[in-house]
Protein backbone atom coordinates (compact mmCIF):
# COMPACT_ATOMS: atom_id res chain seq x y z
CA UNK A 1 0.00 0.00 0.00
CA UNK A 2 1.28 3.45 -0.83
CA UNK A 3 2.31 5.84 1.91
CA UNK A 4 -0.27 8.52 0.99
CA UNK A 5 -3.13 6.13 0.14
CA UNK A 6 -6.34 6.53 2.29
CA UNK A 7 -6.90 3.91 4.95
CA UNK A 8 -3.23 3.12 5.17
CA UNK A 9 -2.95 3.61 8.89
CA UNK A 10 -1.96 7.27 9.10
CA UNK A 11 0.41 9.50 7.27
CA UNK A 12 3.62 7.55 6.85
CA UNK A 13 5.12 9.71 4.18
CA UNK A 14 8.67 10.45 5.19
CA UNK A 15 8.52 13.88 3.50
CA UNK A 16 5.39 14.95 5.33
CA UNK A 17 6.98 14.74 8.78
CA UNK A 18 4.15 12.81 10.32
CA UNK A 19 3.96 9.47 12.15
CA UNK A 20 7.01 9.88 14.52
CA UNK A 21 8.58 12.09 17.10
CA UNK A 22 11.14 14.49 15.67
CA UNK A 23 13.23 14.63 18.94
CA UNK A 24 16.72 13.06 19.53
CA UNK A 25 17.02 9.24 19.91
CA UNK A 26 16.74 7.76 23.39
CA UNK A 27 20.27 6.82 24.65
CA UNK A 28 18.92 4.49 27.29
CA UNK A 29 16.98 2.65 24.65
CA UNK A 30 20.08 2.19 22.55
CA UNK A 31 22.07 0.95 25.55
CA UNK A 32 19.30 -1.39 26.50
CA UNK A 33 19.19 -2.89 23.03
CA UNK A 34 22.95 -3.40 23.04
CA UNK A 35 22.74 -4.92 26.49
CA UNK A 36 20.05 -7.30 25.38
CA UNK A 37 22.08 -8.35 22.37
CA UNK A 38 25.24 -8.95 24.42
CA UNK A 39 23.18 -10.66 27.09
CA UNK A 40 21.77 -13.05 24.54
CA UNK A 41 25.28 -13.71 23.29
CA UNK A 42 26.57 -14.34 26.84
CA UNK A 43 23.84 -16.84 27.67
CA UNK A 44 20.34 -15.43 28.26
CA UNK A 45 17.99 -12.49 28.36
CA UNK A 46 17.68 -10.09 31.25
CA UNK A 47 14.40 -9.91 33.27
CA UNK A 48 11.63 -12.41 33.46
CA UNK A 49 8.25 -11.88 32.08
CA UNK A 50 5.94 -13.90 30.14
CA UNK A 51 3.91 -12.84 27.30
CA UNK A 52 6.64 -12.61 24.75
CA UNK A 53 9.60 -10.70 26.04
CA UNK A 54 8.55 -8.26 28.69
CA UNK A 55 11.20 -5.83 30.02
CA UNK A 56 12.70 -5.90 33.45
CA UNK A 57 12.17 -2.22 33.87
CA UNK A 58 11.30 0.89 32.12
CA UNK A 59 13.61 2.22 29.44
CA UNK A 60 14.81 5.10 31.49
CA UNK A 61 15.95 3.28 34.67
CA UNK A 62 19.64 3.79 35.75
CA UNK A 63 20.28 0.07 36.38
CA UNK A 64 19.90 -0.89 32.75
CA UNK A 65 22.37 1.82 31.61
CA UNK A 66 25.02 0.81 34.17
CA UNK A 67 24.76 -2.83 33.13
CA UNK A 68 25.30 -1.93 29.49
CA UNK A 69 28.38 0.14 30.24
CA UNK A 70 29.77 -2.69 32.36
CA UNK A 71 29.37 -5.17 29.53
CA UNK A 72 31.11 -2.87 27.09
CA UNK A 73 33.98 -2.33 29.50
CA UNK A 74 34.30 -6.06 30.08
CA UNK A 75 34.34 -6.74 26.36
CA UNK A 76 36.96 -4.08 25.73
CA UNK A 77 39.06 -5.39 28.62
CA UNK A 78 38.75 -8.91 27.30
CA UNK A 79 39.90 -7.83 23.85
CA UNK A 80 42.81 -5.88 25.33
CA UNK A 81 43.84 -8.81 27.51
CA UNK A 82 43.72 -11.10 24.52
CA UNK A 83 45.89 -8.72 22.51
CA UNK A 84 48.38 -8.38 25.37
CA UNK A 85 48.53 -12.16 25.84
CA UNK A 86 49.45 -12.94 22.26
CA UNK A 87 53.17 -12.78 21.39
CA UNK A 88 55.25 -13.93 18.43
CA UNK A 89 58.68 -15.55 18.61
CA UNK A 90 60.80 -14.76 15.55
CA UNK A 91 62.95 -17.24 13.66
CA UNK A 92 66.33 -17.83 15.31
CA UNK A 93 65.05 -16.84 18.75
CA UNK A 94 63.44 -18.57 21.73
CA UNK A 95 60.83 -17.28 24.15
CA UNK A 96 61.44 -17.95 27.85
CA UNK A 97 58.14 -17.73 29.76
CA UNK A 98 58.22 -16.82 33.45
CA UNK A 99 55.10 -17.29 35.56
CA UNK A 100 55.08 -15.41 38.84
CA UNK A 101 58.79 -14.72 38.32
CA UNK A 102 59.81 -18.37 37.91
CA UNK A 103 60.67 -20.32 34.78
CA UNK A 104 57.63 -21.92 33.18
CA UNK A 105 58.50 -23.01 29.63
CA UNK A 106 60.55 -22.23 26.52
CA UNK A 107 58.64 -21.55 23.31
CA UNK A 108 59.80 -22.09 19.76
CA UNK A 109 59.41 -19.64 16.83
CA UNK A 110 55.79 -18.79 16.00
CA UNK A 111 52.69 -17.20 17.65
CA UNK A 112 51.96 -18.12 21.26
CA UNK A 113 49.57 -17.18 24.08
CA UNK A 114 50.51 -16.25 27.64
CA UNK A 115 48.52 -15.46 30.76
CA UNK A 116 48.89 -11.72 31.04
CA UNK A 117 49.94 -10.24 33.46
CA UNK A 118 51.17 -13.21 35.50
CA UNK A 119 53.34 -14.47 32.61
CA UNK A 120 56.35 -12.56 31.36
CA UNK A 121 58.19 -13.54 28.16
CA UNK A 122 61.83 -12.76 27.44
CA UNK A 123 63.05 -13.27 23.88
CA UNK A 124 66.58 -14.69 23.52
CA UNK A 125 68.45 -14.81 20.19
CA UNK A 126 70.13 -18.23 19.92
CA UNK A 127 71.62 -17.80 16.44
CA UNK A 128 73.39 -14.48 16.90
CA UNK A 129 77.15 -14.78 17.33
CA UNK A 130 78.50 -12.49 19.99
CA UNK A 131 82.11 -11.34 20.43
CA UNK A 132 84.21 -10.65 23.47
CA UNK A 133 87.78 -9.38 23.67
CA UNK A 134 90.24 -10.47 26.34
CA UNK A 135 93.49 -8.62 26.96
CA UNK A 136 92.62 -5.65 24.76
CA UNK A 137 89.74 -3.46 23.64
CA UNK A 138 89.25 -2.41 20.03
CA UNK A 139 87.30 0.71 19.01
CA UNK A 140 84.25 -1.24 17.80
CA UNK A 141 84.66 -4.23 20.08
CA UNK A 142 83.00 -6.61 17.62
CA UNK A 143 85.80 -8.01 15.50
CA UNK A 144 87.73 -11.23 15.59
CA UNK A 145 90.07 -10.36 12.74
CA UNK A 146 93.63 -9.23 13.48
CA UNK A 147 93.53 -5.57 14.46
CA UNK A 148 96.17 -2.89 14.24
CA UNK A 149 98.21 -2.40 17.36
CA UNK A 150 97.78 1.38 17.23
CA UNK A 151 93.97 1.09 17.20
CA UNK A 152 93.56 -1.05 20.32
CA UNK A 153 93.85 -0.41 24.01
CA UNK A 154 95.69 -2.97 26.08
CA UNK A 155 94.25 -4.35 29.33
CA UNK A 156 97.31 -5.52 31.31
CA UNK A 157 95.35 -7.21 34.09
CA UNK A 158 93.88 -9.55 31.48
CA UNK A 159 96.74 -9.79 28.98
CA UNK A 160 99.87 -10.44 31.09
CA UNK A 161 100.33 -14.16 31.79
CA UNK A 162 103.13 -16.28 33.26
CA UNK A 163 104.68 -19.18 31.31
CA UNK A 164 106.14 -22.42 32.61
CA UNK A 165 109.72 -21.12 32.40
CA UNK A 166 108.76 -18.05 34.49
CA UNK A 167 108.54 -15.58 31.62
CA UNK A 168 105.76 -13.06 31.04
CA UNK A 169 103.87 -12.83 27.76
CA UNK A 170 101.21 -10.40 26.56
CA UNK A 171 98.28 -12.47 25.26
CA UNK A 172 95.29 -11.03 23.38
CA UNK A 173 92.30 -13.25 22.63
CA UNK A 174 88.99 -12.79 20.81
CA UNK A 175 86.12 -15.14 21.67
CA UNK A 176 83.10 -15.77 19.47
CA UNK A 177 80.14 -17.44 21.20
CA UNK A 178 76.40 -17.95 21.00
CA UNK A 179 73.58 -19.00 23.35
CA UNK A 180 72.63 -22.67 23.23
CA UNK A 181 70.45 -22.89 26.37
CA UNK A 182 68.28 -19.80 27.00
CA UNK A 183 67.01 -21.12 30.32
CA UNK A 184 70.50 -21.58 31.81
CA UNK A 185 71.69 -18.34 30.24
CA UNK A 186 68.95 -16.32 31.99
CA UNK A 187 68.69 -18.08 35.35
CA UNK A 188 72.10 -19.60 36.18
CA UNK A 189 74.30 -16.51 35.91
CA UNK A 190 73.58 -12.85 36.44
CA UNK A 191 76.35 -11.39 34.21
CA UNK A 192 77.06 -13.83 31.37
CA UNK A 193 79.71 -11.78 29.54
CA UNK A 194 81.69 -11.13 32.71
CA UNK A 195 81.60 -14.84 33.51
CA UNK A 196 82.73 -15.67 29.97
CA UNK A 197 85.72 -13.33 30.24
CA UNK A 198 86.76 -14.78 33.58
CA UNK A 199 86.42 -18.36 32.38
CA UNK A 200 88.40 -17.85 29.16
CA UNK A 201 91.06 -15.85 30.98
CA UNK A 202 91.41 -18.60 33.59
CA UNK A 203 91.68 -21.29 30.91
CA UNK A 204 94.28 -19.23 29.02
CA UNK A 205 96.38 -18.75 32.16
CA UNK A 206 96.27 -22.46 32.92
CA UNK A 207 97.20 -23.46 29.36
CA UNK A 208 100.02 -20.93 28.98
CA UNK A 209 101.28 -21.74 32.47
CA UNK A 210 101.95 -25.29 31.27
CA UNK A 211 103.91 -24.14 28.17
CA UNK A 212 107.30 -22.52 27.68
CA UNK A 213 107.74 -19.07 26.23
CA UNK A 214 109.35 -20.32 23.01
CA UNK A 215 106.48 -22.76 22.46
CA UNK A 216 103.88 -20.03 23.00
CA UNK A 217 105.59 -17.57 20.66
CA UNK A 218 106.45 -19.98 17.84
CA UNK A 219 104.87 -23.28 16.88
CA UNK A 220 102.44 -23.75 19.77
CA UNK A 221 99.78 -21.18 18.89
CA UNK A 222 97.28 -23.56 17.28
CA UNK A 223 97.59 -26.08 20.10
CA UNK A 224 97.21 -23.40 22.76
CA UNK A 225 94.05 -21.98 21.14
CA UNK A 226 92.50 -25.45 20.90
CA UNK A 227 93.27 -26.21 24.55
CA UNK A 228 91.85 -22.86 25.69
CA UNK A 229 88.59 -23.46 23.82
CA UNK A 230 88.15 -27.01 25.15
CA UNK A 231 88.94 -26.06 28.75
CA UNK A 232 86.72 -22.95 28.66
CA UNK A 233 83.77 -24.87 27.25
CA UNK A 234 84.16 -27.56 29.92
CA UNK A 235 84.05 -24.93 32.67
CA UNK A 236 81.03 -23.18 31.13
CA UNK A 237 79.12 -26.46 30.80
CA UNK A 238 79.67 -27.29 34.49
CA UNK A 239 79.11 -23.77 35.82
CA UNK A 240 76.83 -23.92 38.92
CA UNK A 241 73.92 -21.53 39.53
CA UNK A 242 75.07 -18.32 41.19
CA UNK A 243 71.99 -17.76 43.37
CA UNK A 244 71.72 -19.90 46.49
CA UNK A 245 67.96 -19.46 46.43
CA UNK A 246 67.62 -21.17 43.05
CA UNK A 247 68.08 -24.92 42.88
CA UNK A 248 69.12 -27.00 39.88
CA UNK A 249 65.59 -28.41 39.67
CA UNK A 250 64.27 -24.90 39.11
CA UNK A 251 66.94 -23.87 36.61
CA UNK A 252 66.92 -27.18 34.78
CA UNK A 253 70.65 -28.05 34.81
CA UNK A 254 74.12 -26.78 35.51
CA UNK A 255 75.93 -24.67 32.95
CA UNK A 256 76.03 -21.17 31.59
CA UNK A 257 73.99 -21.74 28.45
CA UNK A 258 76.80 -20.37 26.24
CA UNK A 259 78.60 -22.24 23.45
CA UNK A 260 82.07 -21.04 22.37
CA UNK A 261 82.31 -21.06 18.57
CA UNK A 262 85.91 -19.91 18.04
CA UNK A 263 88.85 -18.61 20.03
CA UNK A 264 91.28 -16.44 18.04
CA UNK A 265 94.76 -15.65 19.30
CA UNK A 266 95.09 -12.09 18.07
CA UNK A 267 98.61 -11.48 19.30
CA UNK A 268 101.14 -12.89 21.74
CA UNK A 269 104.44 -11.19 22.47
CA UNK A 270 106.72 -10.31 25.35
CA UNK A 271 106.02 -7.18 27.40
CA UNK A 272 107.02 -3.87 25.87
CA UNK A 273 109.94 -3.48 28.30
CA UNK A 274 111.80 -6.50 26.90
CA UNK A 275 110.64 -6.51 23.29
CA UNK A 276 113.99 -5.19 21.95
CA UNK A 277 115.99 -7.88 23.69
CA UNK A 278 113.53 -10.49 22.60
CA UNK A 279 113.73 -9.24 19.00
CA UNK A 280 117.51 -9.75 19.14
CA UNK A 281 117.00 -13.26 20.46
CA UNK A 282 114.53 -14.01 17.69
CA UNK A 283 116.96 -12.70 15.10
CA UNK A 284 119.73 -14.88 16.51
CA UNK A 285 117.42 -17.88 16.39
CA UNK A 286 116.54 -17.10 12.79
CA UNK A 287 120.25 -16.81 11.92
CA UNK A 288 120.86 -20.14 13.58
CA UNK A 289 118.09 -21.71 11.58
CA UNK A 290 119.45 -20.15 8.39
CA UNK A 291 122.94 -21.51 9.06
CA UNK A 292 121.49 -24.92 9.75
CA UNK A 293 119.60 -24.83 6.47
CA UNK A 294 122.73 -23.80 4.57
CA UNK A 295 124.75 -26.56 6.22
CA UNK A 296 122.08 -29.07 5.40
CA UNK A 297 122.02 -27.92 1.78
CA UNK A 298 125.82 -28.22 1.58
CA UNK A 299 125.67 -31.69 3.12
CA UNK A 300 123.01 -32.70 0.62
CA UNK A 301 125.33 -31.54 -2.16
CA UNK A 302 128.59 -33.06 -0.88
CA UNK A 303 127.40 -36.37 0.51
CA UNK A 304 125.97 -37.73 -2.77
CA UNK A 305 129.14 -36.69 -4.59
CA UNK A 306 131.31 -38.43 -1.98
CA UNK A 307 129.14 -41.50 -2.17
CA UNK A 308 129.53 -41.53 -5.95
CA UNK A 309 133.30 -41.26 -5.68
CA UNK A 310 133.36 -44.02 -3.09
CA UNK A 311 131.28 -46.23 -5.34
CA UNK A 312 133.60 -45.52 -8.27
CA UNK A 313 136.68 -46.31 -6.16
CA UNK A 314 135.11 -49.54 -5.02
CA UNK A 315 134.32 -50.50 -8.59
CA UNK A 316 137.88 -49.65 -9.70
CA UNK A 317 139.31 -51.66 -6.82
CA UNK A 318 137.06 -54.57 -7.69
CA UNK A 319 138.14 -54.39 -11.35
CA UNK A 320 141.81 -54.18 -10.35
CA UNK A 321 141.34 -57.13 -8.04
CA UNK A 322 139.80 -59.16 -10.83
CA UNK A 323 142.62 -58.11 -13.16
CA UNK A 324 145.35 -59.06 -10.71
CA UNK A 325 143.70 -62.35 -9.92
CA UNK A 326 143.30 -63.14 -13.61
CA UNK A 327 146.92 -62.15 -14.29
CA UNK A 328 148.16 -64.26 -11.39
CA UNK A 329 146.10 -67.19 -12.55
CA UNK A 330 147.50 -66.74 -16.06
CA UNK A 331 151.08 -66.60 -14.76
CA UNK A 332 150.45 -69.67 -12.66
CA UNK A 333 149.05 -71.49 -15.65
CA UNK A 334 152.04 -70.43 -17.76
CA UNK A 335 154.50 -71.65 -15.14
CA UNK A 336 152.67 -74.95 -14.93
CA UNK A 337 152.96 -75.30 -18.69
CA UNK A 338 156.67 -74.35 -18.55
CA UNK A 339 157.18 -76.91 -15.83
CA UNK A 340 155.75 -79.60 -18.04
CA UNK A 341 157.93 -78.50 -20.95
CA UNK A 342 160.99 -78.25 -18.71
CA UNK A 343 160.52 -81.80 -17.51
CA UNK A 344 160.42 -83.00 -21.09
CA UNK A 345 163.37 -80.89 -22.44
CA UNK A 346 165.25 -79.04 -19.74
CA UNK A 347 168.07 -77.60 -21.93
CA UNK A 348 165.81 -76.34 -24.64
CA UNK A 349 163.41 -74.86 -22.17
CA UNK A 350 166.21 -73.17 -20.27
CA UNK A 351 167.63 -71.67 -23.47
CA UNK A 352 164.22 -70.49 -24.58
CA UNK A 353 163.55 -68.83 -21.27
CA UNK A 354 166.93 -67.13 -21.41
CA UNK A 355 166.34 -65.79 -24.87
CA UNK A 356 162.83 -64.59 -24.06
CA UNK A 357 164.15 -62.79 -21.03
CA UNK A 358 166.97 -61.15 -23.00
CA UNK A 359 164.48 -60.17 -25.66
CA UNK A 360 162.18 -58.56 -23.15
CA UNK A 361 165.06 -56.68 -21.55
CA UNK A 362 166.64 -55.46 -24.77
CA UNK A 363 163.35 -54.27 -26.17
CA UNK A 364 163.13 -51.69 -23.40
CA UNK A 365 166.72 -50.38 -23.76
CA UNK A 366 168.75 -48.49 -26.38
CA UNK A 367 171.16 -50.80 -28.15
CA UNK A 368 173.82 -50.79 -30.87
CA UNK A 369 174.64 -53.94 -32.83
CA UNK A 370 178.03 -54.08 -34.58
CA UNK A 371 179.32 -56.80 -36.87
CA UNK A 372 183.08 -56.95 -36.21
CA UNK A 373 183.93 -59.85 -38.51
CA UNK A 374 185.73 -59.01 -41.75
CA UNK A 375 186.51 -55.38 -41.01
CA UNK A 376 189.27 -53.47 -39.31
CA UNK A 377 187.60 -50.09 -39.31
CA UNK A 378 187.65 -48.18 -36.09
CA UNK A 379 184.19 -47.49 -34.96
CA UNK A 380 183.26 -44.15 -33.47
CA UNK A 381 180.29 -44.18 -31.20
CA UNK A 382 178.97 -40.71 -30.21
CA UNK A 383 177.60 -41.71 -26.83
CA UNK A 384 176.46 -38.21 -25.90
CA UNK A 385 174.29 -38.00 -29.01
CA UNK A 386 173.00 -41.50 -28.46
CA UNK A 387 171.99 -40.69 -24.89
CA UNK A 388 170.20 -37.51 -25.92
CA UNK A 389 168.44 -39.31 -28.73
CA UNK A 390 167.37 -42.09 -26.38
CA UNK A 391 165.94 -39.65 -23.87
CA UNK A 392 163.96 -37.84 -26.59
CA UNK A 393 162.41 -40.87 -28.27
CA UNK A 394 162.27 -43.39 -25.44
CA UNK A 395 163.94 -46.00 -27.65
CA UNK A 396 167.32 -45.99 -29.27
CA UNK A 397 166.47 -47.88 -32.38
CA UNK A 398 165.87 -44.98 -34.80
CA UNK A 399 168.73 -42.83 -33.45
CA UNK A 400 171.17 -45.70 -33.61
CA UNK A 401 170.28 -46.45 -37.19
CA UNK A 402 170.82 -42.77 -38.11
CA UNK A 403 174.24 -42.63 -36.48
CA UNK A 404 175.42 -45.84 -38.03
CA UNK A 405 174.27 -44.73 -41.44
CA UNK A 406 176.72 -41.84 -41.26
CA UNK A 407 179.71 -44.11 -40.57
CA UNK A 408 181.47 -45.38 -43.72
CA UNK A 409 182.22 -49.04 -43.77
CA UNK A 410 180.02 -49.79 -40.83
CA UNK A 411 177.02 -52.04 -41.08
CA UNK A 412 174.28 -51.90 -38.47
CA UNK A 413 170.94 -53.54 -38.05
CA UNK A 414 168.12 -52.06 -36.05
CA UNK A 415 165.62 -54.72 -36.80
CA UNK A 416 164.54 -56.42 -33.65
CA UNK A 417 163.64 -59.49 -35.58
CA UNK A 418 167.25 -59.88 -36.76
CA UNK A 419 168.85 -58.91 -33.48
CA UNK A 420 167.93 -62.12 -31.74
CA UNK A 421 169.57 -64.48 -34.28
CA UNK A 422 172.73 -62.38 -34.38
CA UNK A 423 172.99 -62.41 -30.61
CA UNK A 424 172.50 -66.11 -30.73
CA UNK A 425 175.30 -66.49 -33.31
CA UNK A 426 177.53 -64.17 -31.33
CA UNK A 427 177.06 -66.21 -28.19
CA UNK A 428 177.81 -69.41 -30.08
CA UNK A 429 180.95 -67.89 -31.58
CA UNK A 430 182.14 -66.92 -28.13
CA UNK A 431 181.51 -70.43 -26.89
CA UNK A 432 183.54 -71.84 -29.79
CA UNK A 433 186.46 -69.57 -29.03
Amino acid sequence: MAWNEPGGGGNRDPWSGGGRDQGPPDLDEVIRKLSDKFGSLLGGRRGGGGGGGGRSGSPGTPSSGFAGITVIVVVIALVGWLIASIYIVDEGTRGVVQRFGRYHTTTMPGPHLRLFPIDRVEIVNVEQRRFREIGYRSPDGTTVSPVRQSAVRSVPQEALMLTQDENIVDVRLAVQYQINDPRAYLFNISEPEAVLVQVVESAARETIGKSTMDFVLTEGRAEIVANIQVLSQRILDNYPPESLLVSEQETGSRGSGMQIVTVVLQDVQPPEEVQDAFADAIKAREDEQRFMNEAEAYANEVIPRARGQATRRLQEASAYREQVIAQAEGEASRFEQLLGAYRIAPEVTRERLYLETIEAVLMQASKVLVDVQGTNNLLYLPLDRLLRSGEASGTGTRATGGVLSEMPGASASVDDGGAIPRLRDLSRAREVR
